[in-house]
């Protein structure tokens, strides 16, 4: 797990000193991730920088970036491959090459010299990677299949740049930091930024699976996709064979992920996926003793844990729990933004800043649990398109539009999470949009109408923002619903959201999170498995309840689904009240037009009035304005830029 930024000239003559300044700045940016090692080359038209967290072979040998034996092929490397010792030994690599380190870097560019760019097709693993090659006079850039590394771009002052953090191409000479409308607007819908679009003018993140070729002064020459997210359902399939071998490859992923020269510990939430993890750890390790970690809440609806703790207890694990307060959290903003780079806000990110930063002093590597629902059918919103399709089908449509419609707009606002009364709105209304639309409205923030309110200045040129849902599913129309769902789900949602905060947050406090429930093996089986089998009913991470009875407490597999989030819609009228409201109204984002003063207003007043919770939508926007003012008003974000701290220090 590491940093790494480049920049591919148009021919070695463009290189000058200012240059070179630049992506020595562009590395030192990136030392939270790396911050054990760093190294940087420049080949012909092609600077490497490099920032490394020594989790496997902690040597001087693993130094990036790194070339082959004759130095005509380089690589910078983020990530784990964790099939690296697999590769090694089937693809007969040690009969062709000869190995100066244990690590899967020098795998990885060896099996690039070996199968060109297929290789990329045999990683199971996290990875964001750059080769340059030139022998061919070529660039390799690509990005693992779920996103769990980041990637970013552009072309800028006769150069392509590319750098794990959009910070670092901030670095880049006579950049200029501009807003883009579009990526703001689609923000206030999701809470976060969709696609390949990021907030700043001309810079583009690499879309996941990808690979792009890049050939000095020509840009982008060639651009593919070498992972299928295609569901292939296996009707003849039973549901205790689907138990058995999704608990044996979920083994086999935690197993191999396990492998490190460093702490492993888990974050343990007390939901079924990161239970699941400890639980499998324990019996892959023959033991416990390692560390977990988990986040509590003073507001009931949203604290797990009690369930964490039980886990823990009955795991034999070394427990840690982190309290998540308003006066903590308010501690963290602007700051942690710092550390993603754009507009996010996602609940989960600052308590799992919180967590890292406990974790930091004990583990180098911790489990994380994102990707189970995406994988096991876990969501709420899986089991209401089911739902979705037996209301509109038995319930006369003005029964549905005039009668029930009225009937739960009228009822009282809640601030308990995920209250009845918020499914019931929020399910009324998608119920009568198409499947994807539908689905994007009970994920929504704000509606389009709602978001022009607070951003009147949005061109309507722009492509609604339900359309990187509705081109996923309209792209795969042989599939079942559900399928095409979860696969919105795994190419939109997980990368664009869960795994910018499960990166971000982590590598903040130089710590690799690895993702076991993202093992290609495990992916593709759970592709064949039928929607019968993976969602019966209603009844949402069927397969994975059920392969851990016995495993984990009856009460941990029998739980609803709560997820992690924070309180901030009760927040808003209590501890944090002044707070926000200082924040978003005296931001230089009202003063410069993009969002409008009076839309931002009607929102807080009905909010504090008790009308309507308006809490996700201000929480976003809060981070926006404070986004906004840390980044485009001024530069003031390195000023919260965490220095890395290298775990090998005295040695």
């Amino acid at each position: 797990m590491c940093g790494f930024a480049g920049v591919l000239l148009g021919n070695p003559g463009d290189r000058s000193p200012e240059t070179g300044l630049a992506l020595q700045a562009m590395s030192l940016v990136l030392s939270h991730r790396g911050p054990d090692d760093d190294g940087l080359q420049w080949i012909g038209p092609c600077g490497l920088a490099h920032r490394r967290l020594s989790v496997i072979d902690l040597t001087a040998a693993g130094r990036q970036p790194m070339s082959n034996v004759d130095g005509t092929v380089w690589i910078a490397y983020n990530g784990e491959v964790y099939n690296f010792n697999e590769l090694r030994r089937d693809f007969g690599l040690d009969r062709d090459f000869h190995f100066r380190s244990r690590t899967d870097t020098e795998v990885l560019l060896h099996l690039y010299e070996k199968l060109g760019t297929d290789f990329l097709s045999h990683l199971n693993g996290m990875f964001s990677l750059a080769i340059w090659d030139s022998r061919r006079d070529r660039l390799l850039l690509a990005r693992d299949p779920f996103g769990i590394k980041p990637l970013f771009h552009m072309e800028h002052a006769g150069g392509f740049w590319f750098a794990s953090e959009i910070k670092s191409l901030l670095q880049a000479p006579s950049f200029v930091r501009e807003a883009d409308p579009g990526a703001l607007f689609h923000y206030l819908a999701y809470n976060y930024i969709p696609g390949t679009l990021t907030p700043f003018r001309g810079v583009s993140e690499l879309s996941p699976g990808t690979a792009i070729e890049i050939k000095p002064g020509s840009g982008v020459t060639a651009r593919w996709c070498f992972f299928d997210l295609g569901s292939r359902p296996d009707n003849g399939m039973d549901e205790d064979t689907a138990v058995e071998e999704s608990l044996r490859l979920l083994r086999e992923s935690v197993r191999r992920q396990l492998v490190s020269d460093v702490p492993v510990g888990v974050m343990l939430s007390g939901g079924m996926d990161s239970s699941a993890l400890t639980a499998l750890m324990v019996k892959a390790r023959g033991g416990a003793g390692f560390h977990t970690f988990s986040l509590a809440f003073d507001e009931p609806s949203f604290d797990e844990s009690s369930f964490a703790r039980l886990v823990a207890e009955t795991q034999g694990t070394i427990h840690h729990e982190i309290m998540v307060t308003p006066k903590k959290v308010m501690a963290l903003l602007p700051g942690y933004l710092a550390h993603i780079d754009e507009p996010y806000a996602d609940g989960s990110a600052i308590p799992t800043w919180l967590l890292a930063a406990e974790a930091a002093p004990l583990v180098t590597v911790l489990l994380s649990g994102e990707g189970g629902d995406e994988l096991f059918a876990g969501y709420d919103t899986h089991a209401a398109m089911k739902a979705r399709m037996l209301y509109r089908r038995f319930v006369p449509g003005f029964l549905r539009r005039h009668v029930i419609a009225r009937a739960v707009n009228a009822l009282p606002v809640s601030n308990s999470k995920l209250s009845f009364e918020f499914k019931a709105k929020r399910f009324a209304a998608g119920s009568e949009l198409g499947v994807p639309e539908s689905h994007f409205a009970w994920r929504a923030v704000l509606t389009g109408d709602e978001r022009l309110g607070v951003f009147p200045g949005a061109s309507l040129d722009h492509p609604p923002s339900d359309s990187f849902f509705t081109e996923v599913y309209d792209a795969c129309p042989g599939e079942t619903d559900l399928a095409r769902i979860l696969r919105i789900d795994t190419s939109c949602h997980l990368p664009n959201d869960l795994m910018i905060k499960n990166d971000r947050m982590t590598m903040a406090h130089s710590i690799e999170a690895r993702v076991p429930f993202t093992d290609t093996g495990l992916y593709r089986f759970m592709s064949t498995v039928p929607d019968g089998i993976r969602l019966p009913g209603l009844r949402k991470k069927n397969l994975l309840r059920k392969a851990m009875e016995g495993i984990l407490p009856r009460r941990v597999t029998a739980k609803k689904k709560v997820g992690l989030e924070m309180p901030y819609s009760k927040w808003f009228r209590s501890e944090m009240k002044e707070f926000a409201h200082d924040s978003l109204f005296d931001s230089r984002i009202l003063d410069s037009g993009v969002l409008a003063r009076e839309g931002l207003r009607e929102l807080w007043n009905s909010h504090q009035e008790g009308s309507r919770d308006n809490g996700r939508a201000l929480w976003g926007i809060l981070n926006l304005t404070m986004w906004y003012d840390l980044y485009i008003s001024s530069g003031d974000y390195k000023g919260y830029i965490r220095p890395g701290r290298s775990r090998l220090e005295g040695e």
